[in-house]
This record gives C-alpha cells, sequence and structure tokens, in this order.
C-alpha cells in the first residue's frame, strides 16, 4: 500500500454501511477503543473520524463474532490479535470459534484438526469478510486528504482499484 492509498478515510456512516453495524456501536467501539478509527481521529465536537479499510474490516469481523455470541472480552483479545498481522497476513486467516473462545486457522489442516477435537462452532474466512468489504466499498464514498473519491475501479488512485489491479481481476 502506498502513502497515498493509506490516507483514504470513510466517515462514521459510510463505516457503518460497509460493515452493517448501527452509528452507536460505532461511536462506543471507539470510544472504548475497541475499533479506534486509524485515518483519522474525532478532535472535539463537530470533528469526524476517518475509518481505513482495514478498520472496516476488523468492524464486520467484530459485527460476526458477536451476532455468533463470542463475548466482548474474546473479541477484544480477537482483534488485539488481528492488529498485530499485516494486511496481506489477514486475507489468509480463518477464525474458528466455540462461542466461547476463538481460534486463528491459517491452513485447512488447522480447521479439520479444530473441528476433529470437536471445539469448532461456526468459522469467519477473513478472506471472504474483506471481498464483502471491498463489494460494499466500492460504490461508497471515501476521502484522500479532505477531497471526495468514489471507490470506483476506474480510478488508479483508489486502494480498491490498486487492489484489483495487484489481484488481477
Amino acid at each position: 500500500m502506498d502513502e497515498q492509498n493509506a490516507e483514504i478515510g470513510y466517515r462514521g456512516a459510510t463505516a457503518c454501511a460497509a460493515a452493517g453495524i448501527s452509528y452507536r456501536q460505532l461511536d462506543y467501539w471507539a470510544r472504548t477503543g475497541l475499533v479506534e478509527p486509524s485515518v483519522r481521529i474525532a478532535m472535539g465536537s463537530g470533528s469526524s473520524r476517518l475509518y481505513g479499510f482495514r478498520d472496516i474490516l476488523v468492524l464486520k469481523i467484530v459485527k460476526r463474532l458477536l451476532d455468533a455470541g463470542v463475548s466482548l472480552q474474546n473479541i477484544r483479545t480477537a482483534v488485539n490479535h488481528l492488529r498485530e498481522r499485516g494486511v496481506r497476513e489477514l486475507e489468509a486467516i480463518t477464525l474458528m470459534s466455540d462461542g466461547a473462545s476463538i481460534y486463528e486457522c491459517i491452513s485447512p489442516d488447522q480447521i479439520i484438526d479444530l473441528l476433529a477435537g470437536g471445539q469448532g462452532v461456526f468459522g469467519i474466512a477473513v478472506g471472504k469478510v474483506w471481498s464483502e468489504v471491498e463489494g460494499s466499498l466500492a460504490t461508497l464514498q471515501g476521502e484522500i486528504n479532505g477531497k471526495a473519491v468514489v471507490s470506483d475501479a476506474s480510478l488508479d488512485s483508489d486502494e480498491l482499484a490498486e487492489r484489483r489491479k495487484r489481484k488481477g481481476a
């Protein structure tokens, strides 16, 4: 990711739409430090947070884990672990959970071993969530240095177009 693409930010309402969460959830998670905006934090009344692609990806994962009944404490641990991973590493991860604990699997063998042990109940393929977030953001407006941009594959300067080019899509 080059420096300019790293500055693409999405306002709270856009992040909510892409992640499938309410603004109340987004605000609470930002205030409690669960998922903070990486592009720009709010600086008092009247300013807005800007979330990057990775932030929105994590927001959507958090939403799925909550919907599956995983405790917020375990989700915080998982989010901290995901923050330590590189962006490219995230695509290969599958998060598995038995409703109480969260397990990271990076190979099909690990998933099979987890299921064979009777522990896995559901899984979240981060690469699939990645694709869903990309699809959602493709029609939503973002910002670069205060200027509005629409994530469109025809724009060479946006993050999603660059990713699609690198993937050969």
